[in-house]
């Protein structure tokens, strides 16, 4: 494994103390990672800082024209990055490749976008103008599942709107971010990007910071509350995108067979670790019997192994924390339900668990009330809309849902009366860079992707100017 160091002001530099990164797949150490001290974050902030004034003075077309270049760089490194994410985070090596691939197309979409100067009212006595200015230093907060592809909704629209970046990924999946930079290092001028990795001790440091000006943060809605309370002494701009314990309603008209593989992948993809997967599963009685019994039979063909291996659907969960709090789940489903698929962690090295599906359980037990943020699945019986509609909103989350019909007009009114920022029909897990996306309720604040994401990094300047 090849030496990793941090991103400081244009300069690959090794951190003030190491720490292990662990390959989740076997539990042995992957690397030595670097371990920035306090200093090395306020060196990074001062770096970005300094190199504002001018980064945001470059015209946008040059801006646009290097983020681009990053997206050429990515994709040349297709493999590289591919294989050490699979290494790092534990998700099969098709998934990590397609997670790459993903993140040279964010890259490329959202540096293709324009901030362009609005005029509100040109009249006999005034000409109002609309513009979008960089905020400053954005600090960037990456969580464990997906690593790159997060990092592209955050980097490109926060360098394109003119800002400089600090970055800071997860302690267990640093690896893949770090080779980024190595990559994209002489891209950009120094001190535009910087990044360095911590044993989440340096979190709060930077919410804090006088310096950073704007939080982009993905995770918890736990660590979320903290950003936001952090943020609220300085008075920082933030986008949280957070947890979620998304519902997915199956209507008493669909075909069981067609909709189960979408319904499970929806659920398990990456294990189960996407804040927007399907959590709890909605199936009218109707078809609840036939439901189950696909999802059994798909649970039970799906291969569960080290990422790095060929035929492997379903890697480890990503760390020994999630590993040890999904068992909890276990647990649970076995005392408050009848688990019909799975229901054990896996008797080998690595964080592995069997694709569980849980049947005849209820709210009021925590698989159902809480996000498992792993590959089991609590269905639950229904049998009138009104009420399951009723059920899917008693959460504090409202991140993302699904309908399942085969009656898309009868599957949209349901959808319009689910308080979700994002609501699928006859799918989950749609994502794409023009689509704007943000969380209700407990489940985040602000928006990503698309122009709305962008506006996000800029603040509003209103120029009124007097016609005499």
């Amino acid at each position: 494994m090849s030496d990793f160091k941090l991103l400081i002001d244009g300069k690959m530099v090794a951190g003030d103390q190491t720490m292990p990164v662990l390959n989740p797949a076997t539990e042995e150490v992957l690397a030595q990672c670097p371990r920035a001290s306090k200093d090395q974050l306020n060196a990074a902030v001062a770096a970005a800082k300094a190199a504002f004034p001018a980064w945001s003075a470059t015209p946008i077309e040059e801006r646009r024209r290097l983020v681009t270049k990053m997206a050429d760089v990515i994709e040349a490194n297709t493999n590289e990055l591919a294989r050490l994410l699979t290494s790092e985070q534990g998700k099969p090596l098709a998934d990590a490749t397609g997670e790459v691939m993903g993140m040279a197309g964010f890259f490329r979409y959202l540096s293709s976008l324009d901030l362009p100067m609005r005029v509100i009212e040109d009249s006999g006595d005034r000409r109002v103008e609309a513009y979008r200015r960089p905020l400053g230093v954005i600090g960037a907060i990456i969580p464990w599942n997906y690593p790159l592809l997060i990092l592209s909704f955050k980097l490109p629209s926060a360098l394109l709107a003119g800002n400089t970046l600090v970055v800071k990924p997860a302690p267990t999946t640093p690896l893949s971010t770090l080779k980024f930079a190595e990559l994209v290092k002489d891209i950009l001028p120094k001190g535009v990007l910087n990044v360095i990795a911590d044993a989440n001790d340096l979190g709060d440091l930077m919410t804090k910071h006088p310096d950073i000006r704007k939080i982009s943060f993905t995770g918890s809605t736990a660590t979320g509350q903290k950003v936001m309370a952090n943020a609220a002494a300085t008075l920082k701009r933030i986008t949280l995108e957070l947890g979620g314990n998304d519902a997915s309603i199956v209507l008493d008209d669909v075909d069981p067979k067609k909709v189960a593989p979408g319904i499970f992948e929806g659920a398990f993809q990456n294990s189960g670790q996407v804040c927007l997967a399907i959590k709890r599963l909605y199936v009218h009685e109707s078809v609840y019997d036939e439901i189950c019994n696909e999802l059994v039979a798909i649970a039970k063909n799906t291969v569960v192994d080290d990422g790095s291996k060929q035929g492997t659907k379903l890697g480890p969960l990503q760390n020994k924390m999630q590993y040890e709090k999904v068992k909890g789940f276990l647990e649970d489903a076995r005392k408050n339900g009848n688990v019909i698929a799975g229901g054990s962690a896996m008797d080998r090295p690595g964080y592995f668990i069997e694709p569980t599906i849980v049947r005849d359980i209820k709210e009021g037990s925590r698989l159902v009330d809480e996000e498992q943020f792993g590959p089991v699945l609590p269905v639950i019986k229904y049998s009138d809309n009104e009420d399951v509609i009723r059920r899917a909103n008693a959460t504090n989350y409202g991140l993302g849902a699904s309908v399942w019909s085969s009656d898309t007009a009868r599957a949209h009114k349901i959808a319009s009366r689910i308080e979700a920022g994002t609501v699928w029909i006859n799918k989950h897990l749609d994502m794409a860079p023009h689509i704007p996306f943000g969380g209700a309720k407990q489940s985040g604040i602000g928006t990503e992707f698309a122009e709305e994401g962008l506006a996000e990094f800029t603040q509003l300047q209103i120029i009124n100017e007097a016609r005499t």
